[in-house]
């Protein structure tokens, strides 16, 4: 009997085996396929470079071409003008996605969860959510005593509503059998907010954070170009000013790959933040 068991096993494995190296293939394309995305992108970089290199009424803006905006890139690095750029932008960033989140955060679960609350809220909140944040300028400029304090208004304006409608959306998702077994158990609200709701929720929360940062990044350079004498978008004003195209195209860089690795901070995140209740 054990002879056929091992007959059977060995007619199985030919059939078996070649599936192995397909798996390690696919696996290795899925890493590669990034590569392949951001190779594609330089390639079309040093394409446009080079047009403008050789047409002679775009000449003036070569610097923007991958080997000027490199080499760029690297002197903002080494000399430390990279971090001086970027830190103010990050602690307006950090204020303004904290207001929106404070705010954002408590409506979502207000409208999630009271249908009357989400027929009161929801035309205004819409409303609001079409202006663009830069149309404030004017008003944020004549609110606040600083500039600072304007930006980071402007950066909560554009960035709350991503967290609220994330957060909305995710208390309508709760499973109605959680929250009867919570009221069953004897919980009163607040201890069913807390203990049910916002932890099913948290993953909406963060993906509407990371939905949030995305706006707010956009936002974040055409605000500074208000009276701050420091920030991403200031230098980038100032480099634009002075003509320096490569040192123009470098920040742009560096505007890109911070906001690159804090998506990804927060996507990971999110994808942690699943939660599954305790049976």
């Amino acid at each position: 009997m054990s002879g056929g068991v091992t007959d059977a096993a060995l007619a199985v494995e030919p059939g078996i085996a070649p599936a192995r190296p397909r798996l390690a293939l696919a696996g290795f394309a899925a890493r590669l396929a990034p590569l392949v995305g951001l190779s594609g992108l330089l390639g079309l970089w040093f394409a446009g470079g080079l047009i403008l290199e050789s047409v002679p009424a775009y000449s003036a803006f070569a610097g923007f071409a991958p080997g000027p905006a490199l080499t760029s890139f690297v002197e903002l690095i080494a000399s430390g003008e990279a971090w001086r750029a970027a830190a103010p932008s990050l602690a307006r960033i950090g204020q303004g996605l904290a207001a929106a989140f404070l705010l954002g955060a408590p409506l979502g679960l207000l409208v999630g969860s009271s249908p009357l609350a989400e027929r009161i809220l929801q035309p205004p909140f819409q409303l609001l959510r079409m202006i663009s944040p830069l149309a404030w300028m004017p008003v944020a400029v004549l609110t606040f005593p600083s500039w600072d304090g304007a930006i980071v208004f402007l950066i909560a304006a554009a960035a709350i509503w991503p967290i609220l409608f994330a957060t909305a959306a995710g208390v309508k998702r709760v499973d109605p059998v959680w929250l009867t077994m919570a009221r069953n158990l004897g919980a009163g609200r607040l201890a069913t907010l807390r203990t049910v709701v916002v932890p099913a929720v948290l993953q909406d929360i963060v993906t509407g954070l990371r939905l949030a940062l995305g706006v707010a990044w956009i936002v974040l350079v055409p605000a500074e170009y208000l009276g701050v004498t420091s920030g991403l978008g200031y230098a980038i004003n100032d480099a634009r000013d002075t003509l320096s195209y490569d040192r123009l195209a470098a920040l742009v860089l560096l505007i890109g790959l911070i906001g690159y690795v804090l998506d990804s901070a927060l996507g990971r995140l999110a994808a942690r933040a699943r939660w599954i209740p305790a049976t």
